[in-house]
């Protein structure tokens, strides 16, 4: 079945108006488009759990820093359209611009501490940019629940701080990264590799899982990183933005996993900027 294409706020909100009345729960899966087998897998879980679901597909240029990155972000639209026919959903809301951000448009949601680090120290503003553009999704589409992966885990940390610090009443899901058979997090951005690159972009996922079973071991983790970053240069890695073991719940810094922890990564690859993250057992 062929979700409608909604582009305009009061066409969205007359869809949504009958589902609230009749105390339907609506699941929303925010994306940028371009999806993959880790977007379809947020759309799966909303149709298990929700009476309704709306994808959404904007290209959010609130929270790009860099214009290029905006400008080179795949955008295919119709194909998306073509991949979500076979879960039924309810709608697909791909607001114009202007939906999203009319003019004299003023308002930025904001969310401290969490997004003082890691990707929040690397890409300044880019959390302001979630953080609103999320909020506008939630309202908009009415939603119960919403649906994001765990690859980007300090994203969906920032999202659910954010929802509860605002009374918004959502429940957020956090659904496991979905990676390709190679162990490379699956990613719209993957698209820009090119082959060869493609071919050495899961020695990331590898070498964070070295790392951790150096941790197992008790291996300090700072030998370990030094490690890590030598073999991503080896590797054809050109940059490594952060290399970092942090705890599950608040993202503090920690030498060592004495508590639920993950290790989160950013590194740069023929051009294209990698991110992935696992939890650490111990």
């Amino acid at each position: 079945m062929t979700a409608p294409i909604l582009r305009d706020l009061s066409a969205l909100r007359s869809a949504t108006r009958p589902w609230i009345r009749a105390g339907e729960t609506i699941g929303v899966v925010p994306t940028m488009g371009a999806l993959h087998d880790g977007h379809l897998s947020l759309v799966a879980a909303a149709k298990a759990r929700c009476d309704r679901v709306i994808v959404t597909i904007f290209v959010n240029p609130r929270q790009f820093n860099n214009p290029e990155d905006l400008k080179n972000y795949p955008r295919t639209e119709q194909e998306d359209a073509r991949k979500l026919e076979r879960y039924a959903v309810d709608a697909l809301w791909v607001p114009d611009g202007d939906q999203m951000y009319p003019p004299h448009f003023a308002t930025t949601v904001s969310v401290a501490g969490l997004t003082d680090v890691m990707e929040g120290a690397h890409r300044k503003g880019h959390f302001d940019g979630v953080a609103t553009v999320v909020t506008k999704l939630f309202t908009q589409t009415g939603a119960t629940d919403a649906f994001f992966g765990e690859k980007d885990f300090q994203q969906l940390m920032v999202v659910r701080r954010m929802a509860c610090d605002l009374d918004i009443p959502v429940t957020v899901h956090g659904c496991p990264t979905i990676r390709e058979i190679d162990g490379l997090a699956m990613s719209s951005r993957n698209l820009l590799l090119s082959d060869r690159a493609r071919t050495r972009a899961p020695v990331l996922h590898e070498t964070m899982e070295r790392v951790a079973e150096g941790l197992r071991d008790g291996r300090p983790f700072d030998a370990l990183k030094a490690e890590a970053i030598a073999r991503l240069t080896r590797a054809g890695f050109t940059g490594v933005d952060y290399l970092d073991l942090r705890a599950q719940d608040d993202l503090l810094s920690l030498n060592a996993p004495t508590r639920p922890a993950r290790l989160f990564a950013a590194a740069w690859l023929a051009g294209v900027r990698l991110i992935d993250n696992i939890a650490i057992e111990t």
